[in-house]
């Protein structure tokens, strides 16, 4: 048995000890933002949030998370609101994203904005080398300068 909170909610899952987090939150939970990219954790599209930290959920089994706060790209705007009591469409990022027209095919999307997310919450007006040190998450369609641009928006806000 699994237990821990996902985007607010408590879970309390009959699976093995060793599954990937990644395939608890889409295959049990049925939340499929989070995607499967390269399994081995270098790829960044199924970055979640564990505790407020980016967390690569392919290659972590969901014992390491017993416990833990767990936000999906699902919940990443009511975590956003925090005690706000009617939570935002999108968060900062998202709109972000939308407003630098970021996505190309979206694949990477759900990821890399878990990744920017928790990024700025401990750098939050990062340089250009500090977002490619801090953001290493894939992008095949290579959205990386809008990504870059988003960032900064943010970063200047």
């Amino acid at each position: 048995m699994a237990t821990f909170k996902v985007n607010g909610v408590e879970q309390s899952l009959d699976i093995e000890a060793d599954m990937p987090l990644l395939w608890a939150i889409r295959d049990e939970l049925g939340m499929t933002g989070t995607k499967f990219g390269c399994g081995i954790g270098n790829c960044g599209a199924c970055t979640v949030h564990v505790n407020g930290n980016a967390v690569r959920s392919c290659t972590t089994p969901v014992s390491a998370v017993e416990g833990a706060e767990i936000t999906t790209i699902e919940g990443l705007a009511v975590a956003a609101a925090g005690s706000n009591p009617a939570p935002p469409d999108l968060s900062a990022v998202q709109r972000a994203w939308i407003d630098n027209q970021v996505p190309q095919c979206g694949y990477c999307q759900s990821g890399m904005i878990m990744a920017v997310s928790a990024f700025l919450v401990s750098n939050p007006n990062p340089s250009d080398a500090e977002i490619d040190a801090g953001i290493t998450n894939v992008c095949r369609c290579g959205s990386y300068p809008r990504v870059r641009k988003a960032i900064r928006s943010l970063a200047t806000a």
